[in-house]
């Protein structure tokens, strides 16, 4: 996704956009090609990402669609207040993407985990929420913010994601985009991001029991409801994975889309939970352990329907 990401803001550049790419003293061995190539729309501004995303808010405001990129919590967290009152409140086209998401970077520990990031990057009213599954979706998700120009967070996983779905078909926000499975089930997964590699993961797909759908273009001003109020029309059971807490992320986006119908009772969410904070490992290795790799419908009724 990284490779993707880089490839694709060079080629906007090399055609004439007002690119600028920022990174807070990391990226190397990903950056290098656009650094060296565009040196005046480059800019590492060293450890200090409170500057990068004012800095960025500033360049933004004189028209160029600008890129703050650095590892999970550091170009949000740590810049919180920046990010809410130079970039979301002017509604200023910069993109905060963010690479390792989820528990990418499980091996280095809890400082290192983005985990609560859906939860603070959608709570900003004017940014859109990118998070794709695998390099044809970083592409349209890209198309997306280049399109739309205002705020927008960019959740990267960090290496080695298969392509799920070869579909080049432009997407809309709140589009929801097929992966896997049998279209007519009435078990439907959605997800988000990464996370529908560890879906596809926990399903047993030659069953024909599970849809699975990821969403990747979401956020506050995205209008989800009409293509998720479908979908449970459709569900009997509506399943939600993703890698972050279950406070306040992705599950919590769609429990509150569908809060005043009568579809709740169908949803199954399947998160990480306080425990994680203290499990430092492999990327696999956490998500086993916070049961993210079992099989979602393992309830008896779910069973006696199918």
């Amino acid at each position: 996704m990284r490779d993707a990401f880089i490839s694709y803001i060079y080629k906007r550049k090399e055609m004439g956009e007002n690119v600028f790419l920022i990174v807070a003293d990391l990226g190397y061995s990903v950056i290098e090609k656009f650094a060296k190539r565009f040196p005046e729309s480059f800019l590492n501004v060293g450890v200090a990402e409170q500057n990068m995303a004012g800095i960025a808010a500033g360049i933004a405001s004189e028209g160029f669609q600008v890129f703050t990129y650095s590892i999970g919590n550091f170009n949000t967290f740590r810049c919180a207040e920046q990010i809410r009152n130079d970039i979301d409140y002017h509604n200023f086209p910069v993109c905060t993407v963010t690479v390792g998401g989820g528990v990418a970077y499980g091996n280095m520990g809890y400082s290192h985990q983005a985990i609560q990031d859906y939860a603070l990057m959608r709570s900003m009213p004017n940014t859109l929420i990118c998070a794709p599954s695998d390099k044809i979706e970083v592409t349209l998700c890209l198309d997306q913010i280049f399109k739309l120009r205002g705020p927008s967070y960019l959740r990267l996983h960090k290496v080695g994601e298969s392509v799920l779905n070869t579909s080049t078909e432009s997407i809309n926000p709140g589009d929801l985009r097929y992966i896997a499975g049998d279209k007519n089930s009435r078990f439907i997964l959605i997800t988000t991001g990464y996370a529908a590699h560890i879906a596809l993961k926990a399903a047993n797909l030659s069953t024909n029991r599970l849809c699975i759908y990821s969403l990747p273009v979401w956020g506050a001003k995205v209008s989800s409801q009409e293509a998720i109020l479908k979908i449970a029309e459709q569900a009997y059971r509506l399943y939600i994975y993703e890698d972050h807490l279950t406070t306040g992320g992705f599950g919590s986006y769609i429990l509150e889309l569908l809060v005043a119908t009568n579809h709740i009772s169908k949803v199954r969410l399947k998160g990480l939970n306080s425990n994680v904070l203290d499990i430092m490992g492999s990327e696999d290795y956490i998500l086993r352990s916070q049961g993210l790799f079992e099989y979602p419908i393992d309830d008896s009724i779910d069973k006696q329907l199918t």
